[in-house]
């Protein structure tokens, strides 16, 4: 099996102007150079458009941070995979822990989501985590396994080739609190044999599975070498073209 690559990808929440993202956008594919590391960035979904533009032609991928699980109806503000397609997104966060604990979504919820995404062409960053006092309590890998068989309930195989985990620990995201790199391994560890009881050990080596919970550049390099950490999906620090580039360089 080829050694599976590094991809960090930028949640930019509701954050940035349009210039502002336009701006951010520019610097981030202007400073890759010659990075072997998969970059995308995630923008509010106002500015996917502009951002787009600003990314034809460059190595950087383009996600939105949510989708709908219908092609078209009277889901008021909503977007669907297809018109996320349609402007350029070649992925989407689904499963964010903002939309399961701020927005009560469910795994059967975002499992149509899933399907949804998969099944109009995009790829997706599936997201899990437990909250502080799951872990506490010793309930991170039932929390981890109940949200894989959940939300991946009839997601094939084949498909899965167009699916990146995201574990990314509640208790760390914009608390300053950052699981610590043999934490980190230790999830991610579990996801890989969860994901290997799902579906066999080829389609959970090369499964890519990021790491997501504070993370910047001071403490990019030891969470993205362990082994089964294959990336980041960050948050703040994505928000500053020089940061964001820092952990992009860490990851390499």
């Amino acid at each position: 099996m080829a050694l599976r690559p590094k991809f960090v990808a930028g949640n930019w929440k509701m954050y940035t102007t349009l210039g502002g993202a336009k701006e951010l956008a520019a610097a981030i594919a202007s400073g890759l150079g010659d990075s072997r590391t998969m970059v995308a960035v995630c923008p509010p979904t106002l500015w996917l458009s502009a951002v787009a533009d600003v990314l034809k032609g460059t190595s950087v991928l383009l996600g939105a941070q949510n989708c709908h699980f219908e092609k078209e109806g009277a889901y008021t503000g909503e977007s669907s995979p297809q018109m996320l397609l349609e402007v350029g997104c070649q992925y989407t966060i689904v499963g964010h822990s903002e939309r399961r604990h701020g927005f009560g979504e469910t795994d059967a919820f975002l499992n149509k989501k899933a399907h949804a995404a998969l099944s109009a062409g995009l790829k997706i960053i599936f997201c899990i985590g437990e909250l502080l006092s799951e872990r506490e309590t010793a309930q991170t890998e039932s929390v981890l396994n109940t949200q894989l068989i959940g939300g991946l309930a009839g997601i094939t195989a084949e498909q899965m080739k167009h699916v990146v985990i995201a574990y990314e620990p509640v208790w760390a995201i914009g608390t300053g609190k950052v699981a610590t790199p043999q934490q980190a391994q230790d999830a991610h560890a579990y996801v890989r044999r969860t994901i290997a009881g799902m579906y066999g050990e080829n389609v959970a080596a090369a499964l890519l599975i990021q790491y997501g919970g504070s993370v910047k550049p001071d403490n990019a390099a030891t969470l993205l070498h362990q082994p089964d950490v294959d990336g980041a999906l960050v948050g703040g620090a994505s928000l500053k073209a020089d940061s964001f580039l820092a952990i992009v360089r860490a990851a390499g």
